[in-house]
């Protein structure tokens, strides 16, 4: 066996182990290129060389900044201007968590600490106004998706970057094709949402009432409305309209989203476990990125004189650097953050705290040893295993299906970095640098939807209890077909861009 074949084989007990509750694959990554370096006579040196340096600049510097208007209020700003220029349409209500999903993505949230503000928030609005669960979850998870291939974002980070370090010759507008890729898809599932909660009555028809137009309390001559005879309730003026994370309704906290005291049915023992073991992992992870806000720090720096317009203007200057003058986003980001910490005096500590330290690691120890893979040719191996003489296309929808299959179980960006050194030798053979890249990003992520990974455990936890047990149901049906039908799709889609 050469080294080649068995570091293959063991970048698959890697990936499976990540079904094991409290395996880190950043970790177990690291020590496998060490080992195998160590077998295969590669230098410790040279194998250290591996790690992603660039990498570690780009995404600390992206939550660094993203971490500042956190903790100044300017996020919660935005949240609550989205919010409410829903008004009291129904329609929009549920489109709400897809905005705001999208939003949050693409200013550089990562998809957990995203998926964490966003699933109390659709889940609250569905149990508030009727909505389908599912369909919230949909329409939440669908905008954090759309958001994901921004020039900020972790995702567009890592194509960007591993297509230049790939010599894929991406072209300069690339960043913002991927942007408008990822728009595009997320557009079509939300419009297909929409469709089926429409006709299904999963989205009811109507307006509720916002605090604009709610009427005064009634005087001893005015009855109050039954509510029987009104089919969408008139709800009391208050937090529903201007929300916000920390306002959210929230069953079940995302710190612990499926509580041992508010159990799944025994009738589902199945959903019971999964989600468990899906709620385990979000917990761990929430725990380790420390997206949620410390409820006195935003109050601090929200109280300074235009602290969100100067956020605002650092944000839209990083974005304008980046893309267009091809600056280093995490320099830039990290920039700007030290600057608007040290000009509105936020607390060092909860900034440092809020950077995903666990997805550095995670990301980095997965590159060192995809490094080392190349290294040893495995990449070469793997190609010729998969290709499809005469067609790089096909070769690409297989690629795609590798891609999918295995994010349902496993890290999304962890298999989107790991496949991505496959993509080469297909673009020499004349598939688009920028569609395959495309193709392979959406394959990955779009079946995140399931019940059995962090996104799904957060959105479970979220849920009414008695909702729970059902929606269990939905979502790993949703996400076994969407392993079918992502890949075709999104390969028919984007592959010959």
């Amino acid at each position: 066996m050469t080294m080649a074949t068995l570091s293959i084989i063991v970048l698959a007990v890697l990936l499976a182990a990540t079904l094991i509750p409290g395996f880190d694959l950043g970790l177990g990554a690291l020590a496998a290129a060490f080992l195998l370096g160590l077998a295969a006579g590669v230098p410790t040196n040279d194998v250290t060389a591996f790690f992603p340096a660039d990498f570690f600049v780009l995404i600390v510097g992206v939550t660094a900044l993203f971490a500042v208007a956190q903790l100044n209020g300017t996020l919660d700003w935005l949240l609550d201007l989205l919010l409410r220029l829903a008004g009291g349409r129904l329609v929009l209500i549920a489109l709400a968590p897809f905005a705001i999903g999208a939003v949050l993505t693409a200013a550089g949230t990562l998809p957990a600490a995203a998926t964490a503000i966003v699933s109390p928030i659709a889940l609250g609005f569905a149990a508030r106004y009727r909505i389908s669960p599912m369909i919230a979850a949909v329409l939440g998870v669908t905008g954090i998706i759309s958001g994901l291939l921004s020039p900020l974002a972790v995702y567009g980070v890592t194509a960007r970057e591993l297509g230049t370090k790939l010599d894929l010759g991406l072209p300069g507008s690339a960043p913002v094709t991927f942007l408008v890729g990822g728009l595009l898809a997320g557009l079509v599932v939300c419009a297909g949402c929409l469709a089926v909660g429409r006709l299904n009555g999963g989205i009811p028809r109507g307006r509720a009432a916002t605090p604009a137009d709610s009427p005064a309390p009634p005087s001893s001559t005015t009855a109050p409305a039954s509510p029987a005879s009104d089919p969408t309730p008139a709800f009391s003026p208050g937090p529903a309209p201007a929300f916000s994370p920390a306002s959210a309704p929230d069953p079940a906290p995302a710190s612990d989203p499926v509580p041992a005291s508010d159990p799944v049915p025994a009738s589902d023992a199945t959903a019971g476990t999964a989600s468990t073991v899906g709620a385990r992992t979000a917990t761990a992870d929430l725990a380790d990125s420390s997206d949620r806000a410390d409820p006195a720090a935003p109050a601090a720096g929200a109280q300074r004189p235009g602290a969100r317009a100067f956020t605002l203007l650092c944000m839209a200057a990083v974005v304008i650097l980046s893309v267009g003058f091809d600056m280093n986003v995490g320099y830039l980001g990290l920039t700007a953050a030290l600057i608007l910490q040290l000009a509105f005096r936020l607390p060092l500590g909860a900034i440092v705290s809020r950077i995903p330290w666990n997805v550095v690691l995670l990301i980095g120890g997965l590159l060192t040893y995809v490094g080392l893979m190349q290294h040893l040719g495995a990449f070469k191996q793997i190609s010729e295993l998969l290709g499809v003489a005469g067609s790089p296309l096909l070769s690409l929808l297989v690629l795609c299906y590798v891609a999918g299959i295995t994010s349902f179980a496993a890290s999304s960006i962890a298999v989107f970095a790991t496949v991505m050194p496959l993509l080469p030798p297909l673009v020499a053979a004349g598939v688009s640098p920028v569609g395959g890249v495309l193709a392979l990003a959406l394959a990955s992520v779009l079946v995140d939807l399931n019940p059995l990974g962090i996104t799904g455990g957060l959105i479970l936890g979220a849920a009414e209890p008695s909702a729970r047990s059902r929606l269990f149901r939905q979502l790993l049906i949703y996400g076994l077909i969407s392993i079918v039908v992502a890949p075709v799709l999104t390969w028919a889609a984007f592959g010959w861009w």
